[in-house]
C-alpha cells in the first residue's frame, strides 16, 4: 500500500511518497494523448507505405516527448498551479512529487523521445518534436506570465504533432501536411478561449494577462473565437477545394464547419456567456476527432493509390 509509506518534505513534515498515479498525471494523459493521436493523423494521412515498426517508435517517440513537456510545464508552473483552484490539487502543489523528480522525468522523457524519433524514425521527426519542446517551454510557457498573445505562441507549440507523424511516414511534408498544421493551429483558438473565459478568475488570480482576463465583458473573447473558427473550417475544407480529397469529404467537413461555427457565433452573441463558452468547448472536443477521421477515412476509401498531394 504505497500510501503507508512517507518521506520527509523540505519543511521536515512527513509527507505520503509519490505513488504511480502521481507520475502519470505529472504527464497529462488527456493533453499529451491529443499530440500522439495527431501525429497519428498526420502518419495515416500521408498515405506513405504501411511500416509497422516506424509506425510504432514514431508512437513512442512522440508520446515520451509529450508526456516530458507535460512533466516539465507543470515543473515551471508550479507556482501559479498552486493558486488556481482548477490546479491547486495537482502533484507539485501539494507535494506528492518533488520538484527535482519532476525535472529529471521531463528531461528524460523529452531526451528518450527525441532520440527514439532521430534514431528509429527520421531527422525530420525529431526536428518537429524539438520544435514543440521548445516553443511550447521557451516561448508558451514563460509567454502566459506577460503576454497576452500566450495562447497564440501556444497554439503554435501545439500544431506541430501532426508534422511529427506526417515526417515520420514520408520523411518530407507536403502541403496537405501544412493543411493539418493550420486545422490545429487555428482549431486551439477558440477551444483554449473558451477553458480561459470558464477559468478567467482563476487566471486572474495569478495575473495572467490573458484576453479572457483583460476582456471582462467578454466580447473581443467571443469575436476571436469566431474568426478562428471559421479559419479552422476554411483549412478543412481546403484539402477538398485543392483536389487532396473527395466530394464526399467536401460534404461532410462543410456540415460540421457550419455546426462549429454555429457554436461559435452562439457564443458572440450571448448575453451571458459562461453556458455558451461551456458549450463551444465541448463542440470543439467533438469537432477536431470528426474532422481528422473524415480526412483520414477519405484519403483510404476515396483517394486513388497513386494520388500525390
Amino acid at each position: 500500500m504505497s500510501s503507508a509509506f512517507t518521506e520527509p518534505s523540505a519543511a521536515g513534515e512527513v509527507r505520503p511518497a509519490a505513488r504511480w498515479s502521481d507520475y502519470l498525471e505529472l504527464t497529462k494523459p488527456r493533453l499529451s494523448l491529443l499530440s500522439v493521436l495527431t501525429a497519428i493523423v498526420g502518419y495515416l494521412a500521408a498515405r506513405s507505405p504501411w511500416d509497422a515498426a516506424r509506425f510504432g517508435f514514431a508512437l513512442l517517440g512522440t508520446s515520451l516527448c509529450a508526456a516530458g513537456v507535460a512533466a516539465l510545464n507543470q515543473w515551471m508552473e508550479a507556482d501559479t498551479d498552486g493558486k488556481m483552484r482548477r490546479t491547486e490539487s495537482r502533484p507539485l502543489p501539494t507535494g506528492r512529487v518533488a520538484s527535482g523528480s519532476a525535472f529529471v522525468l521531463g528531461w528524460g522523457l523529452c531526451t528518450v523521445g527525441l532520440a527514439v524519433l532521430f534514431r528509429q524514425v527520421n531527422g525530420l521527426s525529431s526536428f518537429f518534436a524539438l520544435a514543440t519542446i521548445v516553443s511550447y517551454l521557451a516561448f508558451y510557457t514563460p509567454a502566459k506570465r506577460f503576454s497576452r498573445l500566450s495562447t497564440e505562441i501556444g497554439a503554435v507549440a501545439g500544431a506541430f504533432p501532426p508534422l511529427i507523424g506526417w515526417a515520420a511516414a514520408a520523411n518530407s511534408v507536403t502541403e496537405l501536411g501544412w493543411v493539418l498544421f493550420a486545422i490545429l493551429l487555428f482549431w486551439q483558438i477558440p477551444h483554449f478561449m473558451a477553458i480561459a473565459w470558464t477559468y478567467r478568475h482563476d487566471y486572474a488570480h495569478v495575473s495572467f494577462p490573458m484576453l479572457a482576463v483583460r476582456d471582462t465583458a467578454g466580447g473581443r473573447v467571443a469575436a476571436w473565437s469566431l474568426v478562428n473558427t471559421a479559419l479552422v473550417v476554411g483549412s478543412a475544407l481546403w484539402p477538398g477545394l485543392r483536389g487532396f480529397a473527395s466530394p464526399t469529404y467536401l460534404i461532410v467537413t462543410a456540415l460540421l464547419g457550419i455546426w462549429f461555427v454555429g457554436r461559435a457565433l452562439a457564443f458572440a452573441r450571448a448575453q451571458s456567456r459562461d453556458a455558451a463558452a461551456k458549450r463551444l468547448f465541448h463542440a470543439s472536443i467533438l469537432w477536431l476527432p470528426l474532422q481528422l477521421g473524415a480526412l483520414v477515412v477519405d484519403r483510404f476509401v476515396f483517394v486513388t493509390a497513386s494520388f500525390s498531394p
